[in-house]
This record gives structure tokens, C-alpha cells and sequence, in this order.
């Protein structure tokens, strides 16, 4: 196992533990678990059987269904297309597929909040029958938008499923083409497939009142849903995705644009808001923590990735029965990592100076009476106010012009400071060196 000579014994006992514990309590055929620390997968764990039928044992690179993880790559591929400015997510679906019956935003789409129906118009589940891109499309007026789009979260797979046809219309290539050249072979997600490999896992319901289980196909072709959720994969793969959601490569997608997936788009739990979703991601409440990754369902599989990328750790669990919920397992695997084994924050070091014309307004400043602090950091212009609590993080600037920053993120994100000489002007506000009442 990768850095098992870095993992404490004591930990690692209690984590194959927990996950024994788990396979049993929920009477799972197969439980397979990892857990990844600064972009190494420290611990691993396979317990059952990946086919009981034929007795064989599963193991850590046993490829399992991922579901609505599928989701993740998706939304990637569309904020990849975004970033090459060959789309625009604040622009209508019909922008990009004309002939499309619905016309909600992209970004509706990505974050749930399109008020489509959960499910493809042609009930594949009732009939057994995933639509082709061509049939979905030609179909989609029988869909119905059940809310206002962006009302509120709503889960949808065919809004996910129209994603796909959208990455396929803007980047002519087949959806599950693209996903593999842009996405899984960048990344080296070599066991990440939308067709599994012989010895993949097979999928089961458990009996209720009986050490049984029942059998069904659950190799079937998904059609225009692949986007929401056809892909196979191992749990070292979903760690190395765990990895890059927490410290994106800039060659396959900007920082800037996997913190802006992260941000909150909707609540999913509108009674104890202990969930929400962001551009394809969801955001997963842990204590003051936000986790960040999916999980996905399909009949006879669920699986799930976490990741907490303030500490760089996360984990993945697959198991091949369907109707468990593996949430709570999977963010105890993250939590008591960071409990007992914690990346170490990179030590302090000198930074290049700044600019000379940003270094003026560098220090202490005013908005009536309320401390604001201008201060470059890793070569980046940050605004706070010593007022706020500590776990709220400064406001990020980006330089547009001579005199010009933007808010890029943060409390004001979106607002522009302007500064002449002695005269600075953030958020519509005047900002002085002293404290000072407005004319």
C-alpha cells in the first residue's frame, strides 16, 4: 500500500476495523475503502466479495459502478470548455442546443437548480430503456420543469444528461471521447472506464429478513444518462481525483475555477442545511468542516468520495449493494485522519515584493469606523476586516487596470476597488486612512 510506512499502525487497525464493522452491520457482499493525504493514498481496505456467485474476493482495484460521480467529471468538462471561452454557463442551454425544448441556464444545470424533473423523460427505470442524445433531445417537451428555475434545489439526472449533449455540441466530440481525453488520461485515472473490465464487481440487493441476496443486469448501456452516471472506477482512481478536487493541475483546470465549483450554489437539506451542491460538486457539512466530492447510486452499487481540501486528506468507498448510505463512514475515514495524522502546513517564507503601484495602499485602512486591511500575500492583493470572525477568509483581488482590482472571491467577491493616489473607493464605499464619517 502507498505510504503505508507513513500511516501509524494504530490508526490504520482502527480504520480496517471500522470498515469491518461497517461490511457487516450493513450486511454488504464487498466494502472497498482508501484514504488519500496530500495526493498519496495512505490506507486502502478490501473486505467481501466482488462476485458471490463465483466466489471471487474483491480488492483494491476492483472496478465498481460510480454513479452520480460521473457528475463530477461532467461539470469539469463543461468549466473546462467555459475557461477556453468556447461557452458562457450564464447563458440559456438553447444558446448552445437550439432545438432544445427547455432553456434553462448552464449554470442552473451544473448546481441543480433548473427545476427540471429528476429523471429522463422516458422513464429508462420503468422500461428499462436509456434514450439515445438524438431520442433525449427530440423528446425533450414531454420533460417537465417541476419548479421556477432557481427556486430552489432539485435534484436532476436529465439535467445532468443534457450537460452531456451540451460538452458533446460545443466540443465535437463524443461525450465519453472527451471525458477520456481531457479528463481520466490527464490525470492518469487508468481504472476509470465507461465500460467495465471483466473482473469487475457485480452488483446485489440484500434481502431484509434473509442472509440473501437478489441478482439483476447492472451492466446496461446508459445512453444519453452517461453524464449523470455511467462511469466505473477503483477507489485509488477516486482518491486521485479526491487529490486534484483539493490541489487542481492548472493544465486540466484552474485553481480558480475548481474553488468556484466549490462555492455554494444551493441548500440540498432546507431543514438542517447539513449539505449543498456547487457547480457539479456537492459540499458535505462535517462538523466546522465543508467536504467536498459526491456520491452515487445505481441498483446494486453505491459509492462516494470526500475530500476536505483546507487539509488536503480525503477518502472513497465503493460496495457493491445497492440502498446503504455510506456517508457517515466515509467522513469518519477523513476525520479521524486529520485527527491523527494532519498535513503539515508549508512553512512561512519570504515573498517577492509587490508591485510598486499596489505597495501604497498595502496596510491599514477605514470604512467609517470599521479596520480594513489591504496586504499582498502570495503574490495576491487580500482585503479583511479585523472584525471578522477567523474562519471567514479574506477577499481576494485580481488586477483589471491601472487603478482597478477586482473581487474575485470572498465576502465582496464580484465588487471592484479603484484607488487614485490618496482617494480609494471598494465596493461603492470610500475607504480612508483614518476613520471618518461620509459627506
Amino acid at each position: 500500500m502507498a505510504g503505508q510506512a507513513h500511516f501509524p499502525e494504530r490508526l490504520s487497525s482502527e480504520l480496517t476495523r471500522r470498515a469491518a464493522d461497517e461490511q457487516r452491520a450493513k450486511r454488504l457482499p464487498s466494502l472497498v475503502a482508501a484514504v488519500v493525504r496530500d495526493g498519496e493514498v495512505i490506507w486502502e481496505t478490501a473486505i467481501g466479495a466482488a462476485d458471490l456467485e463465483a466466489d471471487r474476493s474483491t480488492t483494491v482495484d476492483t472496478q465498481y459502478r460510480l454513479g452520480s460521480i460521473t457528475k463530477t467529471l461532467t461539470a469539469s468538462a463543461v468549466m473546462q470548455l467555459r475557461d477556453a471561452g468556447r461557452l458562457d454557463i450564464e447563458e440559456p442551454l438553447t444558446r448552445y442546443v437550439e432545438e432544445a425544448a427547455h432553456a434553462p441556464t448552464i449554470r442552473q444545470l451544473l448546481s441543480h437548480m433548473s427545476g427540471l424533473q429528476r429523471e429522463t423523460q422516458e422513464f429508462p427505470w420503468v422500461f428499462g430503456r436509456f434514450a439515445s442524445t438524438e431520442e433525449l433531445i427530440e423528446t425533450l417537451d414531454q420533460a417537465e420543469r417541476v419548479l421556477p428555475p432557481g427556486s430552489r434545489f432539485h435534484y436532476s439526472n436529465l439535467g445532468y444528461s443534457l450537460l452531456g449533449v451540451l460538452v458533446e455540441r460545443v466540443s465535437g466530440q463524443a461525450y465519453a471521447d472527451y471525458i477520456d481525453e481531457q479528463l481520466l488520461r490527464p490525470l492518469e485515472l487508468t481504472r476509470t472506464s465507461f465500460v467495465p473490465d471483466a473482473e469487475a464487481a457485480k452488483g446485489y440487493l440484500v434481502q431484509h429478513h434473509a442472509e440473501r441476496v437478489w441478482t439483476g443486469d447492472t451492466h446496461s448501456e446508459a445512453g444519453a444518462r452517461a453524464a449523470a452516471g455511467a462511469l466505473w472506477g477503483t477507489v485509488g482512481d477516486l482518491c486521485r481525483w479526491a487529490a486534484f478536487l483539493a490541489d487542481p493541475q492548472e493544465s486540466i483546470l484552474a485553481a480558480d475555477t475548481v474553488r468556484e465549483m466549490r462555492a455554494l450554489q444551493g441548500i440540498a437539506d432546507d431543514v438542517n442545511w447539513s449539505w449543498g451542491y456547487g457547480l457539479g460538486l456537492s459540499l458535505q457539512r462535517d462538523g466546522a468542516r465543508v467536504l467536498i466530492g459526491h456520491g452515487g447510486g445505481l441498483p446494486g452499487f453505491i459509492a462516494g468520495v470526500l475530500v476536505s481540501p483546507d487539509d488536503r486528506i480525503g477518502a472513497a468507498v465503493l460496495t457493491n449493494s445497492g440502498g446503504s448510505s455510506l456517508t457517515p463512514f466515509l467522513s469518519s475515514l477523513i476525520r479521524d485522519t486529520i485527527e491523527h495524522l494532519p498535513v503539515t502546513a508549508p512553512p512561512w517564507r519570504l515573498d517577492d515584493p509587490p508591485p510598486d503601484d499596489i505597495a501604497p495602499l498595502l496596510g491599514v485602512w477605514f470604512v467609517q469606523a470599521t479596520e480594513l486591511v489591504f496586504r499582498w500575500r502570495d503574490e495576491r492583493l487580500e482585503a479583511r476586516y479585523t472584525s471578522a470572525p477567523d474562519w471567514q477568509p479574506p477577499t481576494v483581488l485580481r488586477h483589471e487596470s491601472d487603478g482597478r482590482w477586482r473581487a474575485i472571491s470572498g465576502s465582496e467577491q464580484g465588487e471592484l476597488l479603484t484607488f487614485e493616489g490618496d482617494r480609494v473607493i471598494f465596493g461603492g464605499y470610500p475607504v480612508t486612512r483614518e476613520p471618518a464619517f461620509w459627506d
